[in-house]
Formats: structure tokens, sequence, C-alpha cells
């Protein structure tokens, strides 16, 4: 794909603008591959197994290609818009962005994500030995019938659980870092005509929260001997969760393109 292509797929009207800002990036679970960009592009450079492989010399020279296509539309946009990208006060730009990090970091809601993710390692590694225990009740890998759709369903909804669990682990702590970060660099001037990027990214936080205890719900009702420490993860999520709509007050009316709905009667 060439700068040309890269502009007529971005032309495309079926693509819903900017649908790609505010996901959690599951791609897999998401209804609306057909209609992202970002998911296009990635479609057409990696179109086979080789070149999904993060090891593979292509997957570099795909990327590094990609590079320089947003290097010159960066350059073109930036003459366009009358910016001079020679003229940035480098150094100070740099400590005025490690200020803005050291303070996303401390925030209590980025503190208390990480603390999340920390948790979570934690209980999977301590859990780590009952899991050969969990296959066996599901009749995995033990010479028995296949299990009927009853159990099928049940060791489904364990794995999927788990899934979930494992995928938001790390979002929610990148996704307020995120939201901070974005609060930090809002301009009050624009506030009033453009939605709050952090408001969004805060909602995708919010989500992925939600998500995970759910998921934790279901893992629980499995884990009966740990009950007391699966418990106190839900605590820890429910307590964040209140931690971020309090930050962000308007994070759940955040229209996230594609995804929600605009309620014209409200």
């Amino acid at each position: 794909m060439d700068k040309e292509d890269l502009k007529k797929l971005a032309e495309n009207p079926e693509f819903i603008k900017g649908i790609y800002n505010y996901c959690d990036r599951w791609c897999e679970r998401c209804p609306f591959t057909s209609r992202c960009l970002n998911f296009a592009m990635g479609s057409e450079q990696f179109d086979d197994q080789e070149a999904h492989d993060l090891n593979n010399e292509a997957f570099w020279q795909s990327l590094s290609k990609t590079f320089q296509m947003t290097f010159e539309l960066l350059h073109e946009a930036a003459e366009e818009h009358g910016i001079d990208l020679d003229s940035l006060e480098m150094e100070e730009f740099t400590e005025r962005e490690k200020f803005k990090d050291e303070m996303a970091k401390n925030h209590e809601c980025c503190r208390a994500a990480k603390r999340y993710s920390e948790m979570v390692n934690d209980w999977f590694d301590a859990a780590e030995e009952m899991f050969p225990q969990q296959e066996e009740a599901f009749n995995l890998g033990d010479g028995l019938d296949q299990p009927d759709d009853g159990e099928d369903a049940e060791e489904a909804s364990f794995g999927e659980a788990l899934e979930v669990v494992r995928w938001y682990q790390h979002q929610i702590y990148v996704k307020l870092i995120r939201a901070v970060r974005g609060d930090l660099d809002d301009e009050p001037e624009i506030l009033d005509e453009y939605p709050k990027d952090s408001d969004g990214s805060a909602k995708v936080a919010l989500i992925g929260i939600e998500r995970s205890i759910a998921a934790w719900g279901e893992i629980r009702s499995y884990f009966p001997l740990q009950d007391d420490d699966l418990l106190e993860m839900l605590v820890h999520l429910e307590q964040l969760r209140r931690k971020v709509e309090n930050a962000f007050p308007d994070a759940r009316a955040f229209i996230r393109p594609g995804f929600d709905r605009i309620d014209l009667n409200s």
C-alpha cells in the first residue's frame, strides 16, 4: 500500500470516522471491523500468516513503510496548516511531557488501576496449581467422552471469563493514563465546542472495568476456596470504577463513534 492507496482507503464513506480512537482493540470480538479504517489497513498490509508474526522481517518492513507514509502525510498536513515542525522547542516540550506523565502516573485512578493489574498477576500465580483441577472438572484431557452441550458451555464460559480478565488487565491502566493526560492537555477555550478526548478514554476504561467485574464474578463460582481473594479483587475494581466516575463525571455521556447511539429524545 502506497500513500495514494492509503488516501483512497481513508476516503471510503463506509468507514466510521474515528471509531478506532475509543475502542478496546479487541478486533476479534468487534462487530465493526468492516467499518474500521484501522482494521482495514492492518488487513491490507498483513494479509498472510507470516506477516502477522511480530518477529518476522516482513512485519518490520511493512511497519517501516507505514512510518514513511505517515511521516510524509504529517509534513503535508503541517504545511497545509502553517505549522513549522522545525520551530518546535523539543527540550522544553519533552520536559513538559515528562511532567504530565508523572502527574498521570500519580493520579489516584491510575495508581489503583496499576495495583489492579498487579493483583491479577498475583492471583494467577497463586491459582496456577489449581487450573489442572479445573481442567479435570471440565473433563479436559482425561480420556473420557466429549462433554455434552451443558458441560461444553460451562467450559467455554470459564475460559472466556479468563480471556476477558487478561485482555483488560493492563488496558484499564493504559486508558486511564490517556484519560488523565488528555485532561491535562485539554484547552478550555475549545471544550464547549468538542467532546473531551479524556472522557472518551475514561469511558473505555469504565467499560473494561465493568466487563472485568462480570468476568471475575464468573470465575468466582469455580474457586470457592479463594472467595476472599476474589472478593477483594471485586471490591478493588468497584472502588476503582467509582473513582473514575468521580474524576470524569461526563465520561458516561461521551458518544463513541459507531459504538454509542445518540438519543435524540433526551
